[in-house]
C-alpha cells in the first residue's frame, strides 16, 4: 500500500451500516457535503444487487476535484469469496484517492463482522485506522419480527458503537425507548444511542476507536451462494440497448438493469412506475436516469419516494429489492423511453 508521494497509514475508517431502505446512502451524501474542504474522502460502497446504482448517486453529487473518491462493489456482501472483490477495490480507491477518510457502506443485507475483519486483517493493520462503526436503525422496524428476527439485522446492531435512529419525525411515542432498549440488549450497555432525521449525522460522531476490535465475537460464517459470481456492473451492454440482472438472498430478491446512454427516458412515466412499485412490497429501489428533462436521481423505501436533480452520469441504471419479482417491470421501464431520440 504505497505510492511515490507517500505511504498510506492510518487512514481513520468508518463502517456506516444499516438494513435496506434505513437511509444509509443520504447519510453519506450529508457527510460529504459537510466534509472539511481541505481533506480527501473515499468512500467504497457496497450494492445487494448485481447493477450498482449507489456509485453513480454518489458520483452525480459529488467528484475527485471535489476530494471526494467513489469505488463501487454490486453484487452481494463484499466480504465473500475470502474478502477478494472487497480487497481489489480497497487497494485501487486507497491507491487512487490518499485519502484522509475512508468510509465503508456495506449493503443492507450484508454482513458487517465480515466486513470488519477484513478491514482488521494484517494486510490493513498498518493502513486503516478503524474508528467508529455507525448502525442506522428505524425505531418502527422493531414491531415488525421480519426483522427483530433477521440475523443481519441483528448483526448489524450487534456490532455498532454508535446505534442512531433514523427517521425520527416518523416515531410514534415509546419507539425511541424501545430503540434504546433493543441496542443495549444487542450491543451490550455502553453503546451510545442516538436519533435524527433525513440521515443528518454529525461529524464528531465518526470520531474515536471502534469497540467492536476488542469486545465483540468476529467469528461469523454465511453462505455465498450466488454471491461469488462475476457482476455485469461493467460488463458491454448488448446491442438491444439494455442488460438486466438478478440475484438473491437473505429472504429478498434483486433485479436491475443498465441502459446505454443515448436511451432518453420520460421522467413524468418513470415516476409513475416508480410510485407503483409500492402496491408490490417493494422494499427498496435505486435508480440513476437520463431523462429529457435531465439527470435525475431515484430512491424509493417503504415510506417515500424521493427524486434529485445528479450533475452527470454515464448510463441509466436501476435497481429494485423486493420479496417477490414482478416480470411486467422490464416492459414497463421500456415503455418510459422517450420514441425516436
Amino acid at each position: 500500500m504505497t505510492s511515490k508521494k507517500q505511504k498510506i497509514s492510518n487512514v481513520p475508517t468508518n463502517i456506516i451500516t444499516g438494513f435496506l431502505g434505513v437511509g444509509k446512502t443520504s447519510a453519506i451524501l450529508h457527510l460529504l457535503k459537510n466534509k472539511p474542504a481541505n481533506e480527501k474522502w473515499a468512500v467504497l460502497v457496497n450494492e445487494f444487487g448485481e447493477i450498482g446504482v449507489d456509485g453513480s448517486l454518489f458520483e452525480g453529487k459529488h467528484n475527485e476535484e471535489q476530494g471526494v473518491f467513489i469505488r463501487e462493489v454490486p453484487g452481494g456482501c463484499m466480504c465473500c469469496t475470502a474478502g477478494l472483490p472487497m480487497r481489489v477495490a480497497l487497494n485501487l480507491l486507497l491507491t487512487r484517492a490518499q485519502p484522509d477518510r475512508l468510509l465503508i457502506e456495506p449493503t443492507g443485507l450484508g454482513h458487517p463482522i465480515e466486513v470488519l475483519q477484513t478491514l482488521s486483517s494484517e494486510y490493513y493493520e498498518d493502513v486503516l485506522s478503524i474508528q467508529h462503526i455507525l448502525t442506522l436503525v428505524d425505531a418502527r422496524k422493531l414491531a415488525q419480527t421480519r426483522y427483530t428476527e433477521h440475523a443481519t439485522f441483528n448483526q448489524q446492531i450487534a456490532i455498532a458503537d454508535i446505534v442512531v435512529g433514523n427517521k425520527r419525525d416518523l416515531y410514534e411515542e415509546g419507539d425511541e425507548a424501545a430503540l434504546e432498549a433493543y441496542a443495549k440488549a444487542k450491543a451490550g450497555p455502553d453503546v451510545r444511542v442516538l436519533v435524527t432525521e433525513h440521515g443528518v449525522l454529525e461529524p464528531s460522531w465518526l470520531e474515536g476507536p471502534t469497540s467492536a476490535l476488542a469486545s465483540k465475537s468476529h467469528h461469523h460464517h454465511h453462505d455465498h451462494g450466488e454471491n461469488a459470481k462475476p457482476s455485469l456492473y461493467d460488463l458491454p451492454i448488448p446491442e438491444c440497448g439494455y442488460i438486466a440482472a438478478a440475484n438473491q438472498g437473505e429472504g429478498f430478491h434483486s433485479i436491475g438493469w443498465r441502459f446505454t446512454p443515448d436511451k432518453m427516458f420520460a421522467r413524468d412515466k418513470l415516476f409513475q412506475f416508480f410510485k407503483n412499485l409500492h402496491s408490490h412490497r417493494v422494499e427498496r429501489m435505486k435508480a440513476v436516469f437520463i431523462t429529457e428533462s435531465g439527470i435525475f436521481g431515484y430512491n424509493l423505501t417503504l415510506d417515500e419516494l424521493t427524486e434529485m436533480q445528479l450533475d452527470e452520469c454515464s448510463e441509466s441504471r436501476i435497481e429494485i429489492i423486493t420479496e417477490q419479482v414482478e416480470n411486467t417491470w422490464e416492459n414497463n421501464l421500456l415503455d418510459c423511453v422517450v420514441a425516436g431520440v
